[in-house]
């Protein structure tokens, strides 16, 4: 910890993520984008990055509640008819894999109430544990994430899951900018385009905390 303008500020790993202050967000580890034969699989989307991070991700979601860290797990969500889809965000889903779909029809996933929308098999919430469903990238956007965080104490927050570049991006983003302390667990970050999780994981490289899950599991056992 040091002190800057007569403020302490953490800069230890242990620091940050003390079971004390901290969550750990799951970003959207759905069947419809993460499991075989589920909507994105069926696109011709790769996932072969996703096996070894959900089980990277279980061992933290398992770690977490040990340690009595709170975890949340948010869920991309689209309603009936894409009510809750403006002409702006069926444009940016137009651009989604655009090489793989056709141009006249944005992707179809997530939809509220389907077998798409649930979780992977190994990573469903416990009774403890938060959801929260989301309607844009962030998990903060237009939910009640900031509110959940801020009534249980919490000034720090683990991010993992997917996508990535996108929404696992656009949320820990949104956590620095409400003023948390972000930790994105670089193994268990995952996103079917291996060329554009690398070039996420160096901005991010600049901007965050980044440590292996064995190295913030081992920080909330000590």
């Amino acid at each position: 910890m040091i002190e800057v303008a007569g403020k302490q500020v953490y800069t230890e790993l242990a620091e940050i993520v003390d079971p004390i202050h901290s969550a750990l967000l799951v970003v959207d580890m759905q069947r419809d984008f993460c499991s075989p034969g589920w909507a994105f699989d069926q696109l011709g989307a790769d996932l072969s990055m996703y096996p070894e991070a959900i089980d990277r991700i279980a061992g933290l979601v398992a770690s977490a509640r040990e340690s009595h860290v709170l975890v949340v797990f948010i869920q991309m969500t689209v309603l009936p008819d894409r009510l809750s889809e403006s002409p702006a965000q069926i444009r940016f889903n137009l651009r989604l894999h655009r090489a793989k779909h056709d141009d006249e029809e944005p992707l179809a996933y997530t939809r509220d109430g389907s077998m798409g929308q649930g979780f992977v098999p190994g990573l469903e919430p416990g009774p403890a544990d938060l959801v929260v469903k989301k309607y844009r990238s962030s998990g903060f956007w237009g939910t009640n994430l900031d509110m959940l965080l801020r009534s249980n104490g919490i000034k720090s927050v683990v991010v993992t899951g997917c996508t990535t570049e996108g929404c696992v991006e656009s949320t820990a983003r949104d956590a620095m900018f409400n003023d948390y302390y972000v930790v994105i667990a670089t193994d268990a970050v995952a996103s079917d385009d291996p060329a554009q999780h690398e070039a996420s994981m160096f901005l991010m490289s600049h901007r965050f905390d980044l440590a292996a899950s064995e190295e913030i599991r081992s920080a909330w056992t000590a």
